[in-house]
């Protein structure tokens, strides 16, 4: 009989942990067991992978969370292999097979449809997604055997390249490289070039390289998150500010970073701006975003008290608990 699990004692953790998800895990079953490394009290993802994709997934811990919506809006980039002359019923490889068909494609017809879906497209998403209709989620009507209506949304696909063509094989896939706009379903786009290549197609891999200005090289994987001592997994995490760039930076005297905290505005020497991050003098602590209208600084998402301060404890708990491993890197350089 297996030994309860220890209860992990939660603590308060600001910042942005670069994960790069594992095949088989959903989004948050990734999180929780990030969460559960970092004895983190609250955390959120920005935007979900399904458990057949790898790769980039930015994790939001404490103050983090309020900024997460930022990201979910971020461009994005994938590499996947789209396997032609099968159909699922999930376009990905977890789907039941529903139909197949042979598989016949040129080197011109291939070009022509990436051609075709590069640039503005429609999409209508896919049943087994987390969208919802009438209040609840397209995939639990899919789980029930019922399709519903759905009306197509607009994306873009910025550039689409053929990575590797394996046409003639005898597992016929193209290889594909998408950098999109928000809200792009690859295993649609996948889908909808089989049709339009005339033999149908699935997602047979999928991994996202790249959300906004982040991409999988900064990634760490949870088997070396595990790894680590509970500093060294600190010292992963990004500042909350990581989830604000190109935002205009503003920095207020502490009279003034007061009444700015408790929701006043300010008035200062600003051109107007819609994205602002706003800084504390001196202690350079973050202290939310605002906006600049006619030299007024108005708040828009603002920290506690308390989450600076915490923010600031962790960053020098983090600091002093690093200082015998950097010694010892030193001496051995």
């Amino acid at each position: 009989m297996n030994a309860p699990r220890a209860r992990v004692a939660r603590r308060p953790v600001h910042g942005v942990l670069l994960l790069d998800k594992p095949i088989g895990l959903s989004s948050n079953q990734a999180l929780q067991k990030a969460k559960w490394l970092l004895r983190a009290e609250k955390a959120g993802h920005t935007g979900t992978l399904d458990p057949l994709a790898t790769g980039v997934l930015p994790l939001c811990f404490g103050a983090a969370t309020k900024f997460s919506q930022m990201h979910l809006d971020a461009d994005k980039a994938y590499a996947t292999t789209v396997r032609l002359g099968i159909k699922t019923s999930t376009a990905d490889a977890e789907g039941e097979v529903i139909s197949e068909r042979p598989v016949s494609v040129t080197p011109e017809q291939l070009a022509a449809v990436v051609q075709q879906f590069t640039g503005p497209i429609a999409q209508v998403p896919p049943m087994h997604s987390a969208l919802k209709k009438d209040g609840k989620a397209l995939y639990e009507y899919a789980r029930a055997g019922i399709e519903v209506e759905r009306p197509a949304r607009h994306v873009t696909i910025y550039a689409l390249k053929v990575l590797e063509s394996l046409v003639d094989t005898a597992q016929p896939a193209i290889k594909l490289v998408v950098d999109c706009s928000k809200g792009t379903y690859i295993r649609t786009l996948g889908e909808d070039i089989g049709e339009a290549l005339g033999c149908g197609a699935h997602l047979s891999a999928l991994r996202r390289v790249r959300t906004g200005g982040f991409s999988e090289g900064q990634c760490i994987t949870l088997e070396a998150l595990e790894a680590m001592s509970e500093a060294q997994r600190l010292a992963c995490l990004l500042p909350v500010d990581a989830l604000l760039p190109g935002h205009v930076p503003v920095t207020l005297d502490s009279d003034n970073a007061a009444r700015f905290l408790s929701g006043m505005r300010r008035r200062g020497p600003w051109p107007d701006a819609n994205d602002v991050v706003v800084y504390a003098a001196g202690s350079k602590s973050l202290l939310g975003t605002a906006r600049v209208e006619a030299g007024e600084l108005i708040p828009v998402r603002l920290l506690s008290p308390q989450e600076i301060s915490e923010s600031q404890a962790l960053q020098e708990a983090m600091e002093q608990s690093l200082k015998p491993v950097n010694a010892t890197l030193a001496l051995g350089a």
